[in-house]
This record gives C-alpha cells, sequence and structure tokens, in this order.
C-alpha cells in the first residue's frame, strides 16, 4: 500500500485506513471526502447523544461512525491516517497515540492541500492573526469577486477548504481564513500569498507552559512558509515581520508591509484620506497607486483601515487591478456584531463588538471611540489585561463587568486605571432569561446607562470568550442589543 504520509488526489486511496477525529463542519468534510475517494474511514467524536448531522449519510457511504463519550480515547489499532479538527491538542490521546506509532497527523487543511486539483490548482491567498482573519479574508473575497474571479472565503469560515478544492466547478483563487489550531497541523501549504495580520496572547488554554506565546506565534509563522510571492506583515506589529524573516520561501517572494501611515517602497498604507499601493506598481520608487478612499471603506476603525490594507496586498500580489480593490471594498459589509452600531438614544451610541473575544481585539475596538463606558467580560481563556487597561484608561468614561473571569479585568483596573468607575453586574446567570427582559444583559446596559454622558460610546468589547452565559459571541451580542432596544423604548415611555 502507498504511504498514507504521501498521498494526493491522484493516488489510489483504497485500502487507507484513516481516522477521522472530531465530527463538527470540517470533521465531516474530511471524513466524506476520503470516502469518496476510497478510503476506509472512521470518524470519531466524544459527543454525549450519539447523533449528529451527516452521521447517517457517511454509514451510508460506508464509513464507521462511532459518537459517544470515549470515542476519541484509542486511537484504532490497524489506522494508517490520523486527520484532527481544528482544536485538536497536541496532547490529545489519539494524537499522542498517532506520533508513537509513526502514523501520519494532518489537520482539514492540510489534507485539502494535498486534494487540489493539480489540473487547476486555484491559488490560495493565507490570512491568519490573533484578530481580523474573518473581517480580511471577507474582504479579499469581495475585492476578488469585484475582479471578476471565481473565489471563495473558505477555511475557518465559511466552508470547509475540503470542500472548496473538491469541487466540481474550480474556482479561480480561494481566500482561506487559517487559525492557529490549523497551521499547527499543516505541513505542505505553499500560499501563492500570505499574512499574518497580529499577534498578541490567545489560546492560553491551548497553548501552555512557559514557551507557550512563542509556540503560539510559531504555528501561525507557517503561514509563510514555501509561500510563492508575498509575504505581508503588519509593520506596527514587529513579530509578524520576524515570522516573514525567519520563513522558508520560495525563491523570488517578497515581504511586503501594510501600515496605517505613509508606506515606504515596498508598502501599502494610507496618504491623507487614501489608502495607496507602493509594492506592487513598477513605479512604486517615485509614487504610489491610489487603490482606494477611507470612505469607501465599512468604518474609519484603526483595525478596520489595517484589515483593508492587509486584504489590498494579498488581491494585488495575485496580480488584482486598483479599481477592483475600490469597488469590492466600497460594496463590502462588516457581519454582524462587529463594531455594530445598535442605536443612538440621547446622544449616546451604543456599540456591538462581542465578537471581540480576547484582549488584543478588544483594545483594537476601545481605540476607535473616545470616551466610551467598556462593557467587558466572560472566559478569559488565561488572558492577561494589564496592557489593555494601560493602553485605553484614558478613553473610559467607565466600565461594566460580567461573566466568569470579570474579577481578572477588574484586578488590571484596580492597578492601572484606579479612578475609573466599575460596576460588576456578576457572573453566574446565562443568557437564558434574555428574552423576557430578566437576563444578564439587562443589568448590563441598566449599568451603562448610569455611567454614560452624551456623546458617549457604550461598547460592548468583551475582551472574552462567551460559554460561560451565552451559547456564542452571536448570542451574546443579540442579548446586548434587545437589551439596548428594551431600555429604549423604557426611557422614552
Amino acid at each position: 500500500m502507498t504511504d498514507a504520509g504521501t498521498l494526493g488526489r491522484r493516488d489510489d486511496w483504497s485500502g487507507v485506513r484513516a481516522v477521522v477525529a472530531g465530527f463538527g463542519v470540517s470533521g465531516f468534510a474530511a471524513a466524506d471526502n476520503l470516502t469518496h475517494l476510497g478510503a476506509k474511514v472512521t470518524a470519531l467524536d466524544d459527543v454525549a447523544d450519539g447523533k449528529l448531522e451527516g452521521a447517517t449519510l457517511l454509514e451510508v457511504l460506508g464509513a464507521t461512525v462511532k459518537l459517544h463519550p470515549g470515542a476519541t480515547s484509542t486511537l484504532p489499532a490497524d489506522a494508517d491516517l490520523l486527520v484532527v479538527s481544528p482544536g485538536w491538542k497536541p496532547s490529545a490521546p489519539l494524537v499522542v497515540q498517532a506520533h508513537e506509532r509513526g502514523i501520519p497527523v494532518w489537520g482539514e487543511v492540510e489534507l485539502a492541500w494535498r486534494l487540489r486539483d493539480l489540473d487547476n490548482p486555484a491559488p490560495w491567498l493565507c490570512v491568519t492573526g490573533t484578530n481580523g482573519k474573518t473581517t480580511t479574508v471577507q474582504m479579499l473575497d469581495a475585492i476578488l469577486g469585484a475582479a471578476g474571479l471565481r473565489s471563495a472565503a473558505v477555511g475557518n469560515v465559511g466552508r470547509p477548504v475540503t470542500e472548496a478544492v473538491m469541487d466540481p466547478t474550480p474556482y479561480d483563487v480561494l481566500a482561506v481564513e487559517l487559525s492557529s489550531f490549523q497551521l499547527h497541523y499543516s505541513s505542505s501549504l505553499s500560499a501563492e500569498a500570505a499574512v499574518v495580520l497580529n499577534l498578541a496572547e490567545d489560546h492560553l488554554d491551548w497553548y501552555t507552559g512557559p514557551s507557550a506565546m512563542a509556540d503560539y506565534a510559531a504555528d501561525k509563522g507557517i503561514v509563510y512558509d514555501r509561500v510563492q510571492k508575498a509575504c505581508i506583515y503588519n509593520v506596527a506589529d514587529p513579530e509578524t515581520e520576524r515570522l516573514v524573516r525567519e520563513a522558508d520561501v520560495i525563491e523570488g517572494a517578497r515581504a511586503v508591509g501594510f501600515t496605517l501611515g505613509t508606506p515606504a517602497v515596498g508598502m501599502v498604507g494610507v496618504v491623507e484620506d487614501l489608502l495607496v499601493d507602493r509594492a506592487f506598481i513598477p513605479e512604486r520608487q517615485t509614487s504610489a497607486a491610489e487603490l482606494c478612499a477611507l470612505a469607501d471603506l465599512p468604518s474609519p476603525a484603526p483595525h478596520v483601515v489595517a484589515n483593508a490594507l492587509a486584504a489590498a496586498a494579498l488581491a494585488r500580489a495575485h496580480g488584482v487591478p486598483q479599481v477592483a480593490v475600490r469597488d469590492g471594498l466600497r460594496g463590502f459589509r462588516i457581519d454582524g456584531h462587529r463594531i455594530a452600531t445598535v442605536a443612538t438614544h440621547r446622544a449616546v451610541t451604543w456599540v456591538d463588538d462581542s465578537k471581540a473575544t480576547n484582549p488584543h481585539a478588544a483594545q483594537s475596538s476601545l481605540q476607535a471611540y473616545d470616551p466610551v463606558v467598556w462593557v467587558a467580560g466572560g472566559l478569559a481563556k488565561g488572558a492577561r489585561f494589564d496592557d489593555l487597561v494601560a493602553a485605553v484608561r484614558s478613553r473610559l468614561r467607565g466600565v461594566v463587568l460580567l461573566g466568569r473571569d470579570r474579577a481578572v479585568i477588574a484586578e488590571a483596573l484596580s492597578r492601572h486605571a484606579p479612578d475609573v468607575p466599575v460596576i460588576d453586574t456578576g457572573g453566574d446567570e446565562t443568557g437564558s432569561g434574555q428574552q423576557s427582559g430578566s437576563g444578564p444583559m439587562e443589568r448590563v446596559v441598566e449599568a451603562a446607562a448610569r455611567l454614560a454622558r452624551p456623546g458617549d460610546t457604550v461598547l460592548l468589547a468583551p475582551g472574552c470568550a462567551s460559554q460561560d452565559q451565552f451559547r456564542n459571541y452571536g448570542e451574546r451580542g443579540d442579548a446586548f442589543a434587545e437589551a439596548v432596544r428594551r431600555h429604549i423604548a423604557g426611557a422614552d415611555t
């Protein structure tokens, strides 16, 4: 039998015993396509109820599906390949057992790269970083579409990459969002162009020990390995440039910085109210090409501008014309729960940025408003808030805390912003009573209203994950918006 670690789309998969760990969206995509290729697939997940969408279909196709507590404790004795869904730690029993037995461990992204149609190999434009990945990938997809290309936003957003590469109608190019988890299990990816948007503490419940941050950064840096044309980095974040310098790229690949300031040669940046290119034009030594105006973007917030510059650089690396950058960004709209204005009432603006699930994202959001009543808290995932509070304390009118790890934020506030008023609304209650007007967000909004003055922004930018009180960040943002609307209705009666 062919060594499973070398298999690709054109190889014979019959007889290959592939184990797929995790039965979410990407896990199902991996199991489904491996089954169609002829592999003998076993899909495993530790779910409580034993039923997940797609399980019956896979069984009909010939796969073995084991969905029950303890299903992932032991790697089958005859396994030739282990494909893990995002989030599986290197310490997970299946992964440890695979390494001990010399069995290849791939992520779904690695599988997708190997299954590309080599006759129509759509280039990958890859985006990673601590924050801004989804918005950047969606901006990139919009630009590519404006250029008349068949593209898709895939990976950590939208469609699993495996589904996209196996689509019967080939794509021209793929905009691929990649998490550090996905990159950890990728070893042969060769993007046409790639960007690490930024690096800040996150997922310190996954990366542990004294080298946690270094390990996290190293996984992000995998995206630059074997890049073919351009490694895009953040001029304001030297760590991203360091990762470019250390990457083993294809000969001829360039380093291209993006900056909110005036760009040097070989960069994209901002001049007055314009986004400009000094990297992908022949006359870059003496001039810059206009890409779009700040007014063409969905928000002038600095992190939104940075995301747009990164997306533009990736698209330009692919050869997209300037006008497509402008048209794509002009028509782009940010997804919900990302600096979304809920309402303005009595000169107080209420903004939902529930997607800000770590301190770096919260800081980016906070720096777009002044003065601000900050709503924060949830699951901190091991993160610290001292740098954030020190950076934004002059902007804070007050802070409203909720969630399990609110004390971590409260302690940072007491150290670095002791004069800022703080209201603690508790953290044990779930959001289940929100629709009846009795959930935790009701107390949050009432507290924020007491602190806010005309001209202020009340900003939900929690800096934490949501699952202590809500199903996800979307439900948290919806609860905030509903509570704001009820508060305004009550204030006007």
